[in-house]
Order: structure tokens, then C-alpha cells, then sequence
């Protein structure tokens, strides 16, 4: 058996439940694919989006309708041993990837303010633009669920907001392109186990300025990684940390909110006090 053929069946059988299911029931719940859709999966070299880069295949060869994939792998100025290694894992797993050059990792180099946000929307934006010449209407990047769980707490710890990272989304700047999330309900433990079980090797860090970190899936001293020590100390206590994080931004009471904004409009509880049933209800109360 091939190495990628190994990979996928990895994916459709000894990591079923795990991986494929939850791969599916996002695409399902959340919609994310329609027919005739074409495409871009962003592969960046890490695991998750290698894995979706999979996913995504499989799916387009049992798909009940036809929708075009294309793998694009965007160079923001790797060094030569990372760029190598996402080329020989592209050939390794049988993903026909197609790479573009930019200068990003220059331009960051020289702003000293927040230069991972800008690399972010730097990043962002050349996926829209080369997406959308190769006649793509989608871009899909691998955020997990472990993403998403990180994502709410340092918007309530860091950013004082209530904020989740959502499965999909119109893009602002370019008109009649959307951004998907495949792997919206698929842990990282899951993902770790589908790598190492194939034996294969990703780049994790590969950001110029923490290069020291090539390999592996501990990451560096970030505040995700900070969201990440913070949920595994959470868990010791309650294994079901995670999904009630989850749960809660599904299950928002808006009775019980102080106030919140709906895009330029804001909200609050005062607005309609008097003229609504905003009663005490003593027995749950603290």
C-alpha cells in the first residue's frame, strides 16, 4: 500500500469517528459546500491543513455533487528546508499543490507593531487574490475545534469581547468570495494522532522569526498557547471543558446579557427594562 493511500485510509476507517465524521458534520451543519463550487484549499505545511487538504479529497470523490478543488500552498518567504518539506509531503500524500511566491515575511520584517497581525492579513489577502484568479468563489483553511475553543477565551480574556471564530464568512474586500472552515469540529489531539500514526512530518513554526521551532506541535509562548495550558488545566477537573465553552456561544441568553452589538448598532438590557418581563428569579440566583 502507498503512503497516501495509507493516509486516507487512515482517514475513512481506523480514524472515522474521530476525524471523517466530525469533517462531515461541518461541512453538513454549517453548509460550507454547494455545488459547482470551486475551491482553494490553503495548505500552509502544518498538519491541520494537510489533513484537510485529505479530507477535502476524499470528499470530492464520494461527493453526492460535483464542486472543484484546488491546493494552494502560499510561500510568505519560507526558508529553503520548510518550503521542502511541504513539497515533499504534498508528493508523499498525492496532493497536486500549487505554490505562489510572496514577499510577506520582508515586509513584516521591518514593522516593529504587531507583526503577526499583519502577517495575518497580509497572508489573508494574497489567499483571496490568487484564489480568486484560478476562478475560485471559496478559500478553506484548517482551523480546528480547539481553534475555535482558544479563539472565545482570548477574545473574553484579551479582548473584552464575546467572540467566536466563525465556521464561515463573506470576505469584505473580495466581493463574491467566502472563507470556509472544514475542520471546524475536529480535535487536535485527533489530528496529532492521524500524524503520528502515519508516521509523517510537518512543519509547525515556520514564521522567520521563531524559526526555531520547525517541527513538532507544541508551538512557541503565544497567547494561544496560553489558552491552550489554561483549557488542559480546566480539563483535570472537567473533561467536558471544551464543549461547554463550545456550547455556551451556541446557547447565548440574551435575558441575561448586559449588552451587545449587532455590526455598527449597539444594544443594551436598559433599552427596554421597563417595558418587558425582566423579572428576578430568586431560585437562581447566587
Amino acid at each position: 500500500m502507498l503512503e497516501h493511500e495509507k493516509a486516507e485510509n487512515s482517514i475513512l476507517k481506523k480514524f472515522r469517528d474521530e476525524l471523517w465524521i466530525r469533517f462531515i458534520k461541518s461541512i453538513k451543519e454549517y453548509q460550507l459546500i454547494q455545488e459547482n463550487d470551486k475551491i482553494a484549499v490553503c495548505i500552509s505545511g502544518g498538519k491541520d491543513s494537510m489533513l484537510m487538504a485529505k479530507c477535502m479529497q476524499q470528499l470530492q470523490k464520494h461527493s453526492d455533487f460535483p464542486f472543484e478543488l484546488e491546493y494552494l500552498v502560499m510561500d510568505p518567504g519560507y526558508n529553503s528546508f520548510n518550503r521542502q518539506r511541504i513539497v515533499d509531503n504534498a508528493e508523499v500524500l498525492n496532493i497536486p499543490i500549487k505554490i505562489f511566491e510572496t514577499d510577506i515575511f520582508d515586509i513584516v520584517a521591518k514593522t516593529d507593531r504587531s507583526p503577526c497581525y499583519l502577517c495575518a492579513k497580509m497572508r489573508r489577502g494574497y489567499l483571496y487574490q490568487n484564489a480568486k484568479k484560478l476562478g475560485c468563489n471559496k478559500i478553506a483553511l484548517g482551523h480546528h475545534f480547539d481553534d475555535v475553543i482558544e479563539t472565545i477565551l482570548m477574545s473574553m480574556l484579551y479582548g473584552a469581547e464575546i467572540r467566536t471564530m466563525m465556521p464561515k464568512l463573506h470576505s469584505k474586500n473580495f466581493p463574491g468570495m467566502e472563507l470556509i472552515r472544514p475542520m471546524y469540529m475536529v480535535h487536535e489531539a485527533d489530528i496529532i494522532a492521524w500524524k503520528n500514526y502515519n508516521e509523517l512530518q510537518f512543519i509547525q513554526c515556520a514564521c522567520r522569526f521563531t524559526e526555531n521551532c520547525v517541527l513538532g506541535d507544541n508551538g512557541g509562548g503565544s497567547k494561544r498557547q496560553e489558552m491552550k495550558a489554561l483549557i488542559n488545566k480546566f480539563r483535570k477537573t472537567n473533561s467536558n471543558i471544551e464543549m461547554n465553552i463550545f456550547n455556551s456561544v451556541n446557547n447565548v441568553n440574551l435575558d441575561t446579557i448586559i449588552s451587545y452589538r449587532n455590526g455598527d448598532t449597539h444594544h443594551s438590557f436598559l433599552d427596554d427594562y421597563d417595558s418587558t418581563s425582566s423579572f428576578c428569579d430568586d431560585s437562581k440566583e447566587d
